[in-house]
């Protein structure tokens, strides 16, 4: 049976009341560090993990940023596990790409509590600041947000955040829920027997789940499926042959940036920083001499081909392959509208369940016959 408990603050009091909780966390040995948004001593809101109950003050889960995904920071922390438990706060696409690392082998759950936060999307890095300067606050965002709006005068959440359907984590086990709540309150729900067992330790108190929750996970889930479908289709009708895909990529100067940020990249050498992509002197002026010149970097449309037909099985959506591009390229809707197909063909939702096999990683004798030839 999932148990709430209210956090009740006054305005710009959400953090304060927050911190408590995870303070009890820490003090009263539920686990041994916490993976939390913290507001920073210069600027800005970065992941940080709190080992000590007296360092809890400047937590800020809610902030609407996030430098980088979570899930590359979780599989840092666990894939040569320290033996400690750790709680992580992280946000649904965050938690999504987890269970398809865990699958990987990348990160190992065994010590960890997950602690998944609603979503009503993030700013970039640059607007998220910009947000800051003009007294925008994770308590205003949320408010807002609750009403429809996250938009201000100078930013708006990002085209992935636009369009992602998951506003709220599964395969948790305690959430933090906003969507549905009244002003001036937040959630806390113990999803699992392991979270309820923390959620006791923390010393919270309190009792009542928000009663329009369900209506307003539903209401969103919708809008988002409506703008995802149609960001689809309108990707579609334009990018309709390799030529226009050609020039929208055309910015790209194999930085690699997209593949260093996507948390379910997960290979730990990757083909094109080997010496198969090394070319020589000799190679370049071949490749020249057949057509009279040479754009270079020449393997741009090929390396972002080879990553979506490589990862696009296990593509979560969180948009930071876009976030993380210096020259304005935006990767996303193609990664999205290819796993749109992909992760159907195979019947497979990245990060839906930990139980869900990864596709082509076993072999099923009637799968894929119109594509080799078999007789059932």
């Amino acid at each position: 049976m999932a148990k709430f408990v209210k956090v009740s603050f006054q305005k710009d009091g959400m953090n304060k009341e927050l911190s408590k909780f995870f303070k009890g966390l820490l003090a009263n040995g539920a686990v041994d560090a916490v993976l939390t948004p913290m507001a920073q001593a210069r600027k800005g809101v970065r992941l940080s993990l709190v080992t000590s109950p007296d360092h809890t003050a400047q937590v800020d889960p809610f902030a609407p940023v996030a430098a980088v995904s979570g899930a590359k920071i979780a599989s840092s922390l666990t894939a040569r596990p320290s033996g400690r438990k750790i709680a992580m706060v992280l946000r649904p696409c965050e938690i999504r790409a987890v269970v398809e690392l865990s699958k990987l082998n990348q990160v190992n759950l065994e010590d960890t509590l997950l602690i998944g936060m609603d979503c009503f999307g993030r700013y970039e890095n640059t607007d998220f600041a910009k947000f800051q300067e003009q007294g925008g606050t994770s308590e205003s965002f949320l408010e807002n947000a609750q009403a429809g709006k996250t938009a201000t005068a100078d930013c708006d959440i990002t085209g992935a955040c636009k369009i992602c359907e998951f506003p709220a984590a599964d395969n948790v086990d305690m959430k933090l829920c906003a969507i549905g709540a009244e002003n001036g309150a937040v959630y806390i729900e113990a999803v699992t027997e392991k979270g309820e067992q923390a959620l006791e330790k923390s010393g919270a108190k309190g009792g009542g789940a928000p009663a329009g929750r369900d209506e307003a996970v539903k209401k969103l889930v919708a809008a988002r499926t409506e703008a995802r479908d149609k960001k689809f289709a309108e990707f579609r009708e334009t990018i309709n042959s390799f030529e226009v895909l050609a020039d929208k990529l055309a910015p790209c100067v194999n930085c690699y940036n997209c593949r260093v940020a996507c948390p379910v990249c997960y290979c730990k050498e990757c083909v094109f920083v080997t010496d198969t992509f090394r070319h020589n002197g000799e190679q370049f002026m071949m490749w020249a001499d057949q057509g009279g010149m040479l754009k270079l970097p020449n393997d741009t449309l090929f390396f972002h081909l080879t990553r979506m037909t490589h990862m696009s099985l296990y593509c979560v959506g969180c948009g930071q392959c876009t976030s993380a591009c210096p020259n304005g390229v935006d990767p996303m809707p193609m990664f999205r509208a290819c796993a749109d197909k992909t992760q159907a063909r195979f019947n497979y939702q990245a990060g839906r369940s930990l139980s869900d096999e990864l596709p082509l990683a076993g072999f099923k004798a009637d799968e894929l016959v119109e594509v080799t030839g078999q007789v059932k």
